[in-house]
């Protein structure tokens, strides 16, 4: 089965909770699932899993304190990863109005940068409408799969 490397920028723990739960459902399915909370450049360019960013959004659409090194690292060295695949789970308040899920496209546009491919569409999930992101994540993540 693919493995696959989550990526995970949380400030109050809802998106950590939420790549926990992924790791724990993929697991019970088979799928080798590693969860670096606070990621570096290293994690993903020793190897070719599939990369499932879970991060949530600060301040204006900003990425949070323990993904923004492995970000800034991503934009300045731009390692390429022609073709891996990964996909996007963004947690944000859509009262921030243009900047909501904000830290969700910052990744996105990095990992284009470095030729990586993009499967699925992201999954934005709005902290005023949603209080457990890991039930709206989980089947978004199982459809995820069924497109690697």
């Amino acid at each position: 089965m693919t493995a696959i490397r989550i990526l995970v920028g949380s400030v109050y723990g809802g998106a950590l909770l939420t790549a926990r739960e992924i790791k724990k459902s993929l697991e019970n399915q088979g799928y080798p699932i590693t969860v670096l909370e606070n990621p570096a450049l290293e994690d993903i360019t020793a190897n070719d899993d599939a990369l499932l960013v879970c991060t949530s959004t600060t301040g204006q659409g900003e990425i949070p304190a323990n993904l923004l090194p492995f970000y800034v690292s991503l934009r300045d060295q731009l390692p390429q990863q022609p073709g891996r695949p990964f996909g996007i789970i963004v947690l944000g308040d859509s009262s921030y109005g243009d900047t909501f899920c904000g830290a969700g496209d910052l990744m996105e546009e990095a990992l284009y940068e470095t030729a990586a491919r993009k499967i699925g569409d992201t999954l934005r999930i709005d902290a005023l409408e949603t209080m457990e992101p890991e039930s709206e994540a989980l089947p978004w993540v199982r459809e995820w799969l069924n497109q690697l």
